[in-house]
C-alpha cells in the first residue's frame, strides 16, 4: 500500500536523523549510534562477512534505538523518567541483559516494551525500503544468544548476526565511555555466550583498543559508512521522521504534520517562493527532534513547571539545531527548525533572539507550531476551536510574541491546495474502526474509548483486534505509525 508522503529526502539522511533522535531518547551522546555503527561495520569485516552483512550490521546499529519514541509512554509509567530510565539501564554492569535485569520486578514489562520497540523499528525499516533481512533483525533487537531475549526468545544462530554485532558495538562504546576500556572488555567477556556469541565477542576484545583509538583520534570516521554507496540516490518520505517523533507523546499524534501544513500555507500567503515554502515545511516536520531528550513526565505535567524542567525544555530547539551537524541535506531545515520556540520580543528560547535577528522562516514556524498546539487537545485541556485559537494567537501577536503579518497569513484561507496526499485507502478500515483507532492513537485506553463512544469495552477490544489484524501489527504505536503513513488518521 502506498503511503501519504509529500517531501522526499535521502534515505540515509532520514536514517541518521532517526539515530540522532534515538540517542537523545536513550540519554546517550548524539554520536553514540554513528560510533556504534562504525564499530559494527569493522566487526563485520573482521568476521569475514560479505558486503551485504556489513551493510546490514551498520544499518541495524544506526536504527537500533529508532523504536524508542514508540514505548516512551510505557517506559514513563515504569520508570517515571523514560530518558533517565533508559540511560540507567544501558549503564548497568550485568553479565546478562541490563534491559531484562532492570525490569525483572515486572516480568511482563521486558516482553511488552521489547515488542513495541521492535515492531516499530521493523516497520520503520520497511517504510525506508530496507531489505527484509534488515527488517527482521530490527524486529529482534533484544534477542539473546542463550534464548532469554525478546520478543520471540530466539537463540544461537536463529538470531540475526547483525543484532549481535550491533549489540557488541553498542556495549563497547557505552562501557568504554563510562568505565574505561579495561572494564568494558571485562563486561563484554562476561556477556559472551549469554547475549552474543563468544567468537564475535573475542573479535571485539582483540580489536577494541585499536577501534576506540581510531574513533577518538578522528571522530569523523563515524560519519561515512557502508550505507553511503548502498543507499545512494534513494529517497524516502520525511513525514516518516515526523511521525516517529510524534509517537513519543500519544496526544501529539499528527502534530508535526499539522504544523508543517500550516507553515507552508502561511509561507505561500506571504509570497515566499517554492524553495522557501518547502524549506519551512520540512523544518516544521523535524522541529520536534529535540523533544526526545525531555522525559514524558515533563511534557505531561499540568500547570507550572519547575525551573529544572524548564531548563530541559529550553534545550529542545538547541538539540534540533545540533542535528544539522549529522543529517546532511537537511542541515538548513534543521537550522530553521531550531527557531520554533523563539519569539520576536525576545521571550522565546533557546537563543532569546529579537525580531531584528529572527528570520522570517523561523517566525512562520514559531507561529504555526503555536497554532497547531492550540488546535489539538492536551491531557489537561480540550482543543481550542479554530476561531478561538486564531483570536488567542492574534492577541499574543499584538503583544509582540508573534509576527502579526505571519499570524494573519496563518488565518487566511490558502490560495491553492497545499498537500498532495495519496487518497487514503478508506476501504481498509470501517468508519467505526477508524474512529476507535483515532482514540487509541491518542493514548486512550479501551475503557476510555468505550465511555467516549457509549459502547462496551469488549466491543472496543474486538474492533482494536480487527484494526491490528488489518494493519498487520500488534501494538498501539505500530498501528498509529502505519495508519498515519497510510492517511487513515
Amino acid at each position: 500500500m502506498k503511503t501519504v508522503e509529500d517531501s522526499p529526502v535521502a534515505v540515509l539522511d532520514v536514517i541518521r536523523s532517526l539515530a540522532f533522535v534515538g540517542d537523545l531518547a536513550m540519554g546517550q551522546p548524539t554520536d553514540h549510534s554513528p560510533r556504534a555503527a562504525w564499530i559494527a561495520g569493522q566487526l563485520a569485516r573482521e568476521a569475514g562477512a560479505d558486503h551485504a552483512t556489513c551493510t546490514r550490521a551498520t544499518a541495524v546499529a544506526l536504527l537500533r534505538w529508532s523504536g524508542c519514541t514508540a514505548n516512551a509512554p510505557e517506559f514513563a509509567q515504569l520508570f517515571g523518567d523514560d530518558v533517565s530510565g533508559r540511560k540507567a539501564l544501558l549503564a548497568m554492569q550485568t553479565s546478562g541483559s541490563s534491559f531484562r535485569s532492570g525490569t525483572r520486578k515486572k516480568s511482563s514489562a521486558f516482553l511488552s516494551l521489547s515488542r513495541i520497540h521492535c515492531e516499530v523499528s521493523g516497520d520503520i525499516a520497511a517504510q525506508l525500503g530496507l531489505d527484509e533481512d534488515t527488517q527482521f533483525a530490527l524486529r529482534h533487537l533484544f534477542e539473546s544468544h542463550d534464548g532469554t531475549g525478546a520478543p520471540d526468545g530466539l537463540r544461537g544462530e536463529q538470531v540475526p548476526v547483525a543484532v549481535y554485532m550491533a549489540s557488541l558495538a553498542g556495549d563497547l562504546d557505552i562501557f568504554s565511555r563510562l568505565y574505561g576500556l579495561e572494564q568494558a572488555c571485562k563486561l563484554i567477556a562476561e556477556r559472551a555466550n549469554v547475549l552474543y556469541p563468544r567468537t564475535l565477542a573475542g573479535l571485539v576484545l582483540l580489536h577494541a583498543r585499536q577501534w576506540q583509538a581510531a574513533l577518538d583520534d578522528d571522530p569523523t570516521l563515524s560519519g561515512p559508512c557502508s550505507l553511503d554507496a548502498t543507499l545512494s540516490g534513494r529517497t524516502t518520505s520525511l513525514e516518516i521522521l515526523a511521525d516517529v517523533i510524534d509517537l513519543k507523546l500519544p496526544w501529539m499524534t499528527g502534530y508535526s504534520r499539522a504544523v508543517a501544513n500550516l507553515a507552508r500555507n502561511a509561507a505561500r500567503q506571504l509570497g515566499l517562493d517554492e524553495v522557501s515554502q518547502q524549506r519551512v515545511y520540512r523544518a516544521a516536520l523535524i522541529h520536534g527532534m529535540g523533544r526526545a531528550a525531555v522525559p514524558n513526565i515533563v511534557w505531561d505535567t499540568e500547570g507550572r513547571l519547575a525551573e529544572s524542567a524548564w531548563e530541559r525544555i529550553r534545550l529542545v530547539p538547541y538539540w534540533t539545531g545540533r542535528a544539522a551537524r549529522q543529517i546532511g541535506s537537511l542541515a538548513r531545515e534543521a537550522e530553521v527548525a531550531s527557531y520554533a520556540y523563539e519569539r520576536p520580543d525576545g521571550s522565546g528560547y533557546f537563543r532569546e533572539v529579537k525580531e531584528v535577528s529572527f528570520p522570517l522562516e523561523g517566525r512562520i514556524l514559531a507561529a504555526a507550531a503555536a497554532m497547531a498546539a492550540l488546535r489539538m487537545a492536551r491531557p489537561w485541556r480540550d482543543a481550542y476551536p479554530e476561531t478561538a485559537a486564531g483570536e488567542l494567537l492574534m492577541a499574543e501577536a499584538a503583544e509582540g510574541r508573534y509576527d502579526v503579518d505571519v499570524v494573519r497569513a496563518l488565518l487566511d484561507k490558502p490560495r491553492s491546495p497545499t498537500a498532495r496526499p495519496v487518497a487514503p485507502p478508506t476501504a481498509l478500515l470501517t468508519d467505526r474502526e477508524r474512529e476507535i483507532l483515532r482514540w487509541i492513537s491518542l493514548g486512550a485506553s479501551n475503557k476510555q474509548v468505550a465511555q467516549k463512544l457509549s459502547i462496551s469495552p469488549s466491543t472496543v477490544r474486538t474492533h482494536v483486534e480487527s484494526v491490528f489484524r488489518k494493519l498487520d501489527c500488534s501494538t498501539r504505536a505500530a498501528a498509529t505509525l502505519k495508519a498515519t503513513q497510510l492517511g487513515l488518521l
